[in-house]
């Protein structure tokens, strides 16, 4: 049974899930369980914040899925929303039964939209060990908060090393060799480098900082920024840019775009969303980012941001809501969303079909993802990026030391972690 805070709605859901999979009607009004629906929408309504080509993909699923459906069920309708806006209208509209059915979102927001309540709900009654084992490791970490499990998995983005084949014949396996290859690629004179990222970002700088050990909470959800771990990432940078010289003193996405995509950067770290901004005339491979030999060999670990299907606490029929998401996580859908929608999709068995064996980016990222970490969910990780990314300015701009700048920062956030928690007792 599950404890805490959403105890009564998993109930509730729970009842609504099992009446659901009985009559097919699912205008079900349960006393004490939320908002009460009493008249069926027409459409099983879906929101998202896809654009373009992926955009596509999803509408031409929700048709797809539509055209299958026995008569008198509904027909699924996706609604985009800007993105910049979708969490506040979900926080606004779900709780008072104005919202979706499903939602497509990045599931660092989970624990707080748990904590709330009202607002998603757990799927755990939905789930078995076999639908889960379909998925690539680690993708169920992202979307389980105090052991339940409160949305499905969809697709994953993070950084991977990527390369110009014309500078770089063989990506670099350790850091050691990262930094050779891009010591001899740099030219500071002429505004080459042989290395370039947002190295001020927190992040992008999170995958030192875990390759290293370190994080943000430790095992029990303890505030751990300044661990000796994360001091040594951030030492690490330090030395690149003071020592090595082999990163460009301004680290903002769009110059290292533009390094990279005029020749200038061997090598950069980004993400599948930087794709689409590459010429055709740089010929470019992926690779996973290197091994910290300093560091017990471990690997580079970036964080990891899983767009998950969310199932609304007020959706007017879970068991259709489920069937959809289910459809949504099928290999047809994962074979659309990658092919048609340059997505990396979280299913393991769309990266043996034949158009995306032959992918080597999208296998590169699918390799990435095994040693990724997904962000933290807590809802405290909300208090941490501003004041990390403050931190790392410090830090790469060599202002202060790496310890002093992490001191700081626990400081600073352990103490609007401790407001957040008064302000929710009182």
């Amino acid at each position: 049974m599950m404890k805490g805070p959403n105890r009564r709605q998993a109930l509730c859901w729970m009842a609504k899930g099992l009446a659901g999979g009985v009559a097919s009607t699912g205008a079900l009004a349960l006393s004490g369980c939320g908002p009460k629906e009493q008249v069926l929408r027409p459409n099983l309504i879906i929101w998202h914040g896809f654009r373009g080509a992926e955009k596509a993909s999803l509408e031409k699923l929700a048709a797809i899925y539509s055209s299958r459906l026995k008569p008198g069920q509904r027909p699924v309708r996706a609604v985009a929303i800007p993105s910049d806006a979708m969490a506040d209208k979900i926080s606004a509209s779900v709780p008072r039964g104005k919202g979706p059915d499903l939602f497509v979102f990045g599931h660092d927001r989970l624990g707080g939209w748990a904590e709330v309540g009202d607002t998603i709900t757990p799927l755990d009654f939905f789930l078995d060990e076999a639908t889960k084992a379909a998925f690539l490791p680690n993708m169920f970490e992202a979307v389980t908060y105090k052991n339940a499990v409160w949305a499905l998995p969809f697709n994953y983005k993070s950084i991977a090393l990527l390369y110009n084949k014309a500078l770089i014949s063989k990506p670099p396996e350790t850091i050691e060799e990262m930094q050779a290859l891009a010591a001899k690629h740099t030219d500071q004179a002429r505004g080459r480098f042989g290395l370039a990222y947002a190295y001020d970002d927190f992040f992008f700088h999170a995958a030192l900082m875990n390759g290293f050990g370190g994080g943000v909470f430790d095992a029990s959800g303890k505030l751990m920024l300044d661990d000796p771990r994360n001091i040594a990432a951030s030492n690490l940078v330090q030395h690149w840019r003071r020592d090595l010289g082999i990163l460009p003193d301004d680290p903002t996405s769009s110059l290292v775009a533009s390094l990279f995509n005029s020749g200038r950067a061997a090598m950069i770290f980004n993400g599948p969303w930087f794709l689409g901004e590459i010429p055709p005339e740089i010929d470019y491979g992926a690779a996973v980012l290197p091994k910290i030999t300093a560091a017990g060999n471990r690997p580079m670990a970036p964080y990891m941001a899983v767009e998950a299907i969310f199932m609304s606490a007020g959706t007017h029929d879970p068991a259709e809501a489920w069937a959809f998401a289910k459809f949504l996580t099928s290999l047809e859908a994962a074979t659309i969303m990658a092919v048609e929608g340059g997505e990396l999709p979280t299913l393991k068995a769309v990266y043996d079909v034949a158009e995306v064996a032959r992918n080597p980016i999208a296998q590169a990222y699918k390799a990435q993802a095994l040693s990724a970490i997904a962000m933290p969910n807590l809802p405290e990780m909300t208090m941490v990026w501003s004041p990390a990314d403050k931190a790392m300015k410090r830090v790469t701009k060599l202002e202060t030391t790496s310890e002093a700048a992490w001191k700081d920062c626990q400081r600073e956030v352990q103490a609007a972690i401790e407001a957040l928690h008064a302000g929710k007792a009182s």
